[in-house]
This record gives structure tokens, C-alpha cells and sequence, in this order.
């Protein structure tokens, strides 16, 4: 059967985009578990096997991890993602928050120059959810919350190459912050953010690079420093 195989193929690469659309579009957001393969097959009306090779592909591309007898998990959002956390996996924590300085900067600046309404609502909505997440005590969903914030950020600087970059970034940042803040949030570690939404607010453009300069470099005891007049 000369068309069996063209078939069948197509058929893989049409679930591999439907999965892959739940990731992207955070239906399944990093650190999620999938639904089981019964689940994807009832869901999606596709043979097991066909499932079962779509997950494959996902896992080998970087973007889900198959865990045996604890189910799969979102792990990056994108092949590029997967790729960077696992490129700078080891990579210096300094360097790290380097970088991440580096990019939320140049991306408030500009977040000040061209935010819109939209953009002013969205970060007020993130940033009282971020201090909200701080208040509950969980670290985890702390982190979430405040690197939705900052993506929210720089998604206002409205480059689109910034954006994607940062995004792609996120689990590496992610990575970054949870060992930052540890297992368990303390005083140290808490960096109240309100300033940097009223700089952007304002069109300070200077004030707001300023303030998110800032903000990834001020660490617990004995990680990365930087002088407190940034936060």
C-alpha cells in the first residue's frame, strides 16, 4: 500500500501541531502534566500508536519530558526553548542574571515609549497577582508570577524579536529565580515591583531601564549583588 505510509505520516504531524498548540498557547503551561495517552487518544480520535508518536517527537524536540510511571510534562515552550534550557542548564547563575538585566532593561525602556492602555491594564493585573503568588507563601507559583510579570514587560516594549527571545529564554530564567528564591520565600528575596509599572506608566523611559536593571541582580547573601538604589 504505496500511500499507507504518506498517510499515516501526515496524520503524526497533524497531532504533533495540536499538541504542540497547546504549549504555545499555554494551555499546557511548563511544569504542567499532559493528559494520559487515553486521554489524547479520546481527545484527539487518533489510533494509540499515533499518539504515542507524536509525544516521541515532542520529547526528542525538547519540549515535553516523559517521566515512566509519573506521566509527561511541559518543559519549554518552542524547539528553541528546549534547546536553551538545555544549552545553559550549567551556565554561571552571575551570568545568568547578567543576561536577564541585560534584555528586561532595554525592553522597559522601550516598554515606557510604547506601551499601550492594554499593556498598562495587563501589568497592573500581573503585578498584583505577583504579590499575591508572594503572600500565599509557595515558592513555585511565586516564580510563575513573577516571571509572567516580567514577559509581560517585555512583550510591552512591543519588539517582537525581544519578545520571542525572551520567551524562549523563560525556562532558563525560571530555572535561575527558583534557585534565587529557594524552597521557601523569605524577606531577602521579596523585591517589591510597583515602580517599575509607574515608571512605564509615566514614559520614563530612563527610570524604568533603571529600575528593571535592577531587579534580577539583587540576590539573597552570596549570589549576585548590586546597589539596593535600583529597587
Amino acid at each position: 500500500m504505496p500511500l499507507s505510509h504518506p498517510r499515516r505520516a501526515a496524520l503524526s504531524e497533524q497531532v504533533i501541531a495540536a499538541l504542540r498548540a497547546q504549549i504555545t498557547t499555554g494551555e499546557w503551561p511548563v511544569g504542567s502534566r499532559i493528559p494520559t495517552e487515553p486521554e489524547l487518544v479520546e481527545q484527539l480520535g487518533v489510533a494509540r500508536n499515533t499518539v504515542r508518536e507524536a509525544v516521541r517527537a515532542l520529547a526528542h524536540n525538547g519540549l515535553l519530558d516523559i517521566r515512566q510511571g509519573s506521566g509527561t510534562y511541559v518543559v519549554a515552550t518552542s524547539e528553541l526553548a528546549g534547546v536553551m534550557q538545555r544549552r545553559f542548564a550549567g551556565a554561571d547563575p552571575r551570568h545568568v542574571a547578567e543576561l536577564r538585566s541585560t534584555l528586561e532593561s532595554a525592553a522597559a525602556r522601550l516598554a515606557a515609549e510604547r506601551r499601550t492602555e492594554k499593556d498598562l491594564k495587563q501589568l497592573d493585573a500581573l503585578l498584583l497577582r505577583r504579590e499575591e503568588a508572594w503572600e500565599s507563601g509557595e515558592a513555585e507559583a511565586f516564580v510563575t508570577a513573577d516571571a509572567t510579570f516580567h514577559l509581560a514587560v517585555v512583550a510591552a516594549s512591543h519588539n517582537d524579536v525581544m519578545t520571542a527571545m525572551y520567551a524562549d529564554l523563560g525556562e532558563v530564567l525560571r530555572d535561575w529565580l527558583r534557585d534565587d528564591v529557594g524552597a521557601s520565600l523569605s524577606p531577602e528575596t521579596h523585591m517589591e515591583h510597583g515602580r517599575l509599572v509607574d515608571a512605564i506608566r509615566a514614559g520614563d523611559a530612563t527610570a524604568a531601564a533603571e529600575v528593571a536593571a535592577a531587579y534580577p541582580l539583587v540576590c539573597r547573601p552570596g549570589r549576585v549583588s548590586a546597589p539596593p538604589s535600583g529597587g
